[in-house]
């Protein structure tokens, strides 16, 4: 099975849940082999290996398959600035076309290598521009994979958390569950926010992730619930 994991902007949480998410189906019987992947990362480093995002590299800890660095995230850039100023930059296509069969190789490789599960990481929100009036989230509709939304709970986040959610659902796709990931140490109202979330958003949560002194996926996993997406 293969999810799409989006966030309410760029800081919401993605790739902490989508490792903690990994090392928990680690843990699970109900699982077999679990991939990661990140399609595109900006803001990568330098290595003597090339162009390494943390992000990707996060995944990779938590994946029980091992594939080449290029494929679980084959569009990488070095500035730490929106993905398609950076690959109009570096003279780099990042079309829907372009994205779409860097994941089809990568879920080829996985299929290969019998991967039960994966989980793809997007870039920013679910309406990442990619130049040219086009969006990520086109992607992922023409893969049709359901959406793990995180909710980077802030003030603001009742509005960024409905819209994106509507819009998944707008765009034909279903939202298999969302993750609260509570950003800041201090949250007003944090309980009546978490209440209007549930009120708001029908579809399954599968979590809330406190604010965690020690960020791990092993932390943010006891927080969360695969329930869901067993059914």
């Amino acid at each position: 099975m293969n999810y799409f994991v989006t966030g309410t902007d760029t800081d919401s949480g993605k790739t902490l849940v989508t490792s903690a998410l990994l090392y928990k189906m680690g843990q699970s019987q109900a699982y077999g082999r679990t991939l990661g992947l990140k399609p595109v990362a900006s803001g990568c480093e330098q290595t003597e290996l090339g162009l390494r995002n943390c992000d990707a590299l996060a995944l990779i800890e938590q994946s029980s398959i091992a594939l080449e660095y290029e494929l679980v995230n084959p569009l990488s850039f070095l500035p730490a600035i929106a993905p398609h100023i950076a690959a109009s930059q570096a003279g780099v296509d990042i079309s829907p076309g372009t994205i779409q069969a860097k994941i089809q190789q990568s879920l080829v490789a996985a299929e290969l290598n019998e991967t039960d599960v994966c989980l793809i990481e997007g870039a920013g929100g679910w309406r990442l521009p990619l130049g040219e009036g086009q969006f990520l989230s086109e992607v992922v509709q023409d893969i049709n994979m359901p959406v793990i939304l995180v909710v980077g709970v802030k003030l603001g986040c009742l509005n960024h958390a409905v819209l994106t959610h509507e819009a998944i659902i707008a765009d034909g796709l279903t939202v298999a569950g969302w993750v609260a990931n509570i950003v800041e140490p201090q949250t007003s109202c944090l309980d009546e926010n978490l209440a209007s979330l549930h009120q708001l958003m029908p579809s399954p949560c599968l979590g809330m992730v406190p604010y965690l002194s020690e960020v791990s996926a092993k932390a943010a996993a006891e927080h969360l619930s695969l329930t869901a997406l067993l059914a």
